[in-house]
């Protein structure tokens, strides 16, 4: 059954499912979908958490044993399964479709993935767990979606924010929800409920360097190879936090391949622009990157992306900044590079 990340909450109340698919391209709301998952089945005895990501030589059996397996430290256990941006193949999905038919009562598994499509909501392992669970799509929000969210925000954080002010904050942010998140409780440590106007809004978003992350994407989107490698080096002096980078080169390839599949699938540009939430003084250079780049290339991207977050997380790499600059060049041309892995004695 499908909830939207705003919905989740009420559902949460009603009962718990014993299978959560938190699938999308919005990593704010997918973090907080999970976690809301996750603090509700605490409070209903699912005290001990485990964690797998999907990688290369992955053991299926790893996750059904566990899945059957009683728990020495609670008697109730939650596995929270990260598909890395891959699908699972056909031993997962053989594992999948496996559990959902001797479903636990001890055990509650979250599964979090990149962008259900089609093609994956109509497999069988998605349907055997859209059967017995929930599914949550975590969609870009933009247009009065955006700004629905940004009100429930305010009204949450009881934030007194003028209307100019919001919609200066939204530009700036370029849709980051968690850039706005972080923005609007700085806020309100500011101001508490104090009215709040454009000029302190903007006051503080010059001051905060890490919106310098942004300015990324022109340079990106126009192949600028120069000014790609001037931020990247502001960021690395900033000691902006990698994984904030690579969300955002992330994001601007994923968005580049869904607009390179439908042009191939023969669909209108503006309806895409339109579905992907490209802004209107985005859209020349969105268009140049889609021509320039092959979707082989923005693909390989993708996958070096997916590949760097793993190696960071697990302290595997040295000059992260240096391999992230590799990265974002090849969005002008295709680098031959391999991620500089510490070697290991």
């Amino acid at each position: 059954m499908r909830y939207y990340a705003n919905q989740l909450s009420n559902q949460l109340k009603q009962t718990l499912a014993p299978f959560y698919m938190v699938f999308g391209e919005e990593p704010y709301q997918e973090a907080s979908c999970v976690q809301q998952i996750k603090h509700t089945a605490k409070k209903q005895g699912f005290d001990e958490v485990i964690k797998f990501t999907l990688l290369s030589g992955f053991d299926w059996q790893e996750l059904i044993a566990q899945y059957n397996s009683m728990s020495l430290f609670s008697a109730r256990t939650l596995i929270e399964f990260d598909l890395n941006q891959q699908k699972p193949g056909t031993q997962g999905s053989q594992a999948f479709k496996l559990l959902t038919e001797q479903p636990n009562p001890d055990v509650i598994i979250i599964v979090k993935g990149a962008k259900a499509g089609q093609d994956i909501q109509r497999s069988a392992w998605f349907k055997a767990l859209d059967k017995q669970g929930i599914f949550v799509p975590c969609y870009q929000l933009t247009g009065n979606h955006l700004a629905r969210w940004l009100d429930e925000q305010c009204k949450r954080l009881k934030l007194n924010l003028a209307h100019d002010a919001k919609r200066s904050l939204l530009h700036a942010t370029e849709g980051n929800l968690l850039a706005t998140h972080q923005e609007l409780e700085k806020l309100s440590l500011l101001y508490k409920s104090d009215p709040i106007d454009q000029t302190q809004v903007l006051t503080g978003l010059l001051n905060q360097a890490k919106f310098d992350i942004f300015d990324l994407n022109s340079a990106l989107l126009n192949g600028n190879t120069k000014q790609i490698i001037k931020v990247m080096l502001k960021l690395a002096s900033d000691n902006v936090e990698p994984t904030s980078i690579v969300w955002n080169l992330n994001k601007e390839a994923q968005t580049l391949r869904d607009l390179k599949q439908g042009l191939q699938q023969g669909q209108n540009i503006s309806q895409l622009f339109k579905q992907n939430g490209i802004w209107k003084n985005q859209q020349a250079a969105t268009s140049q990157a889609v021509e320039r780049l092959t979707l082989a290339h923005i693909e390989q991207i993708i996958l070096l992306l997916a590949q760097f977050d793993v190696a960071y997380k697990r302290a595997q790499l040295v000059s992260p900044y240096q391999a992230l600059a590799h990265i974002a060049l090849s969005f002008c041309q295709p680098i031959e590079f391999q991620l500089p892995y510490q070697h290991i004695n």
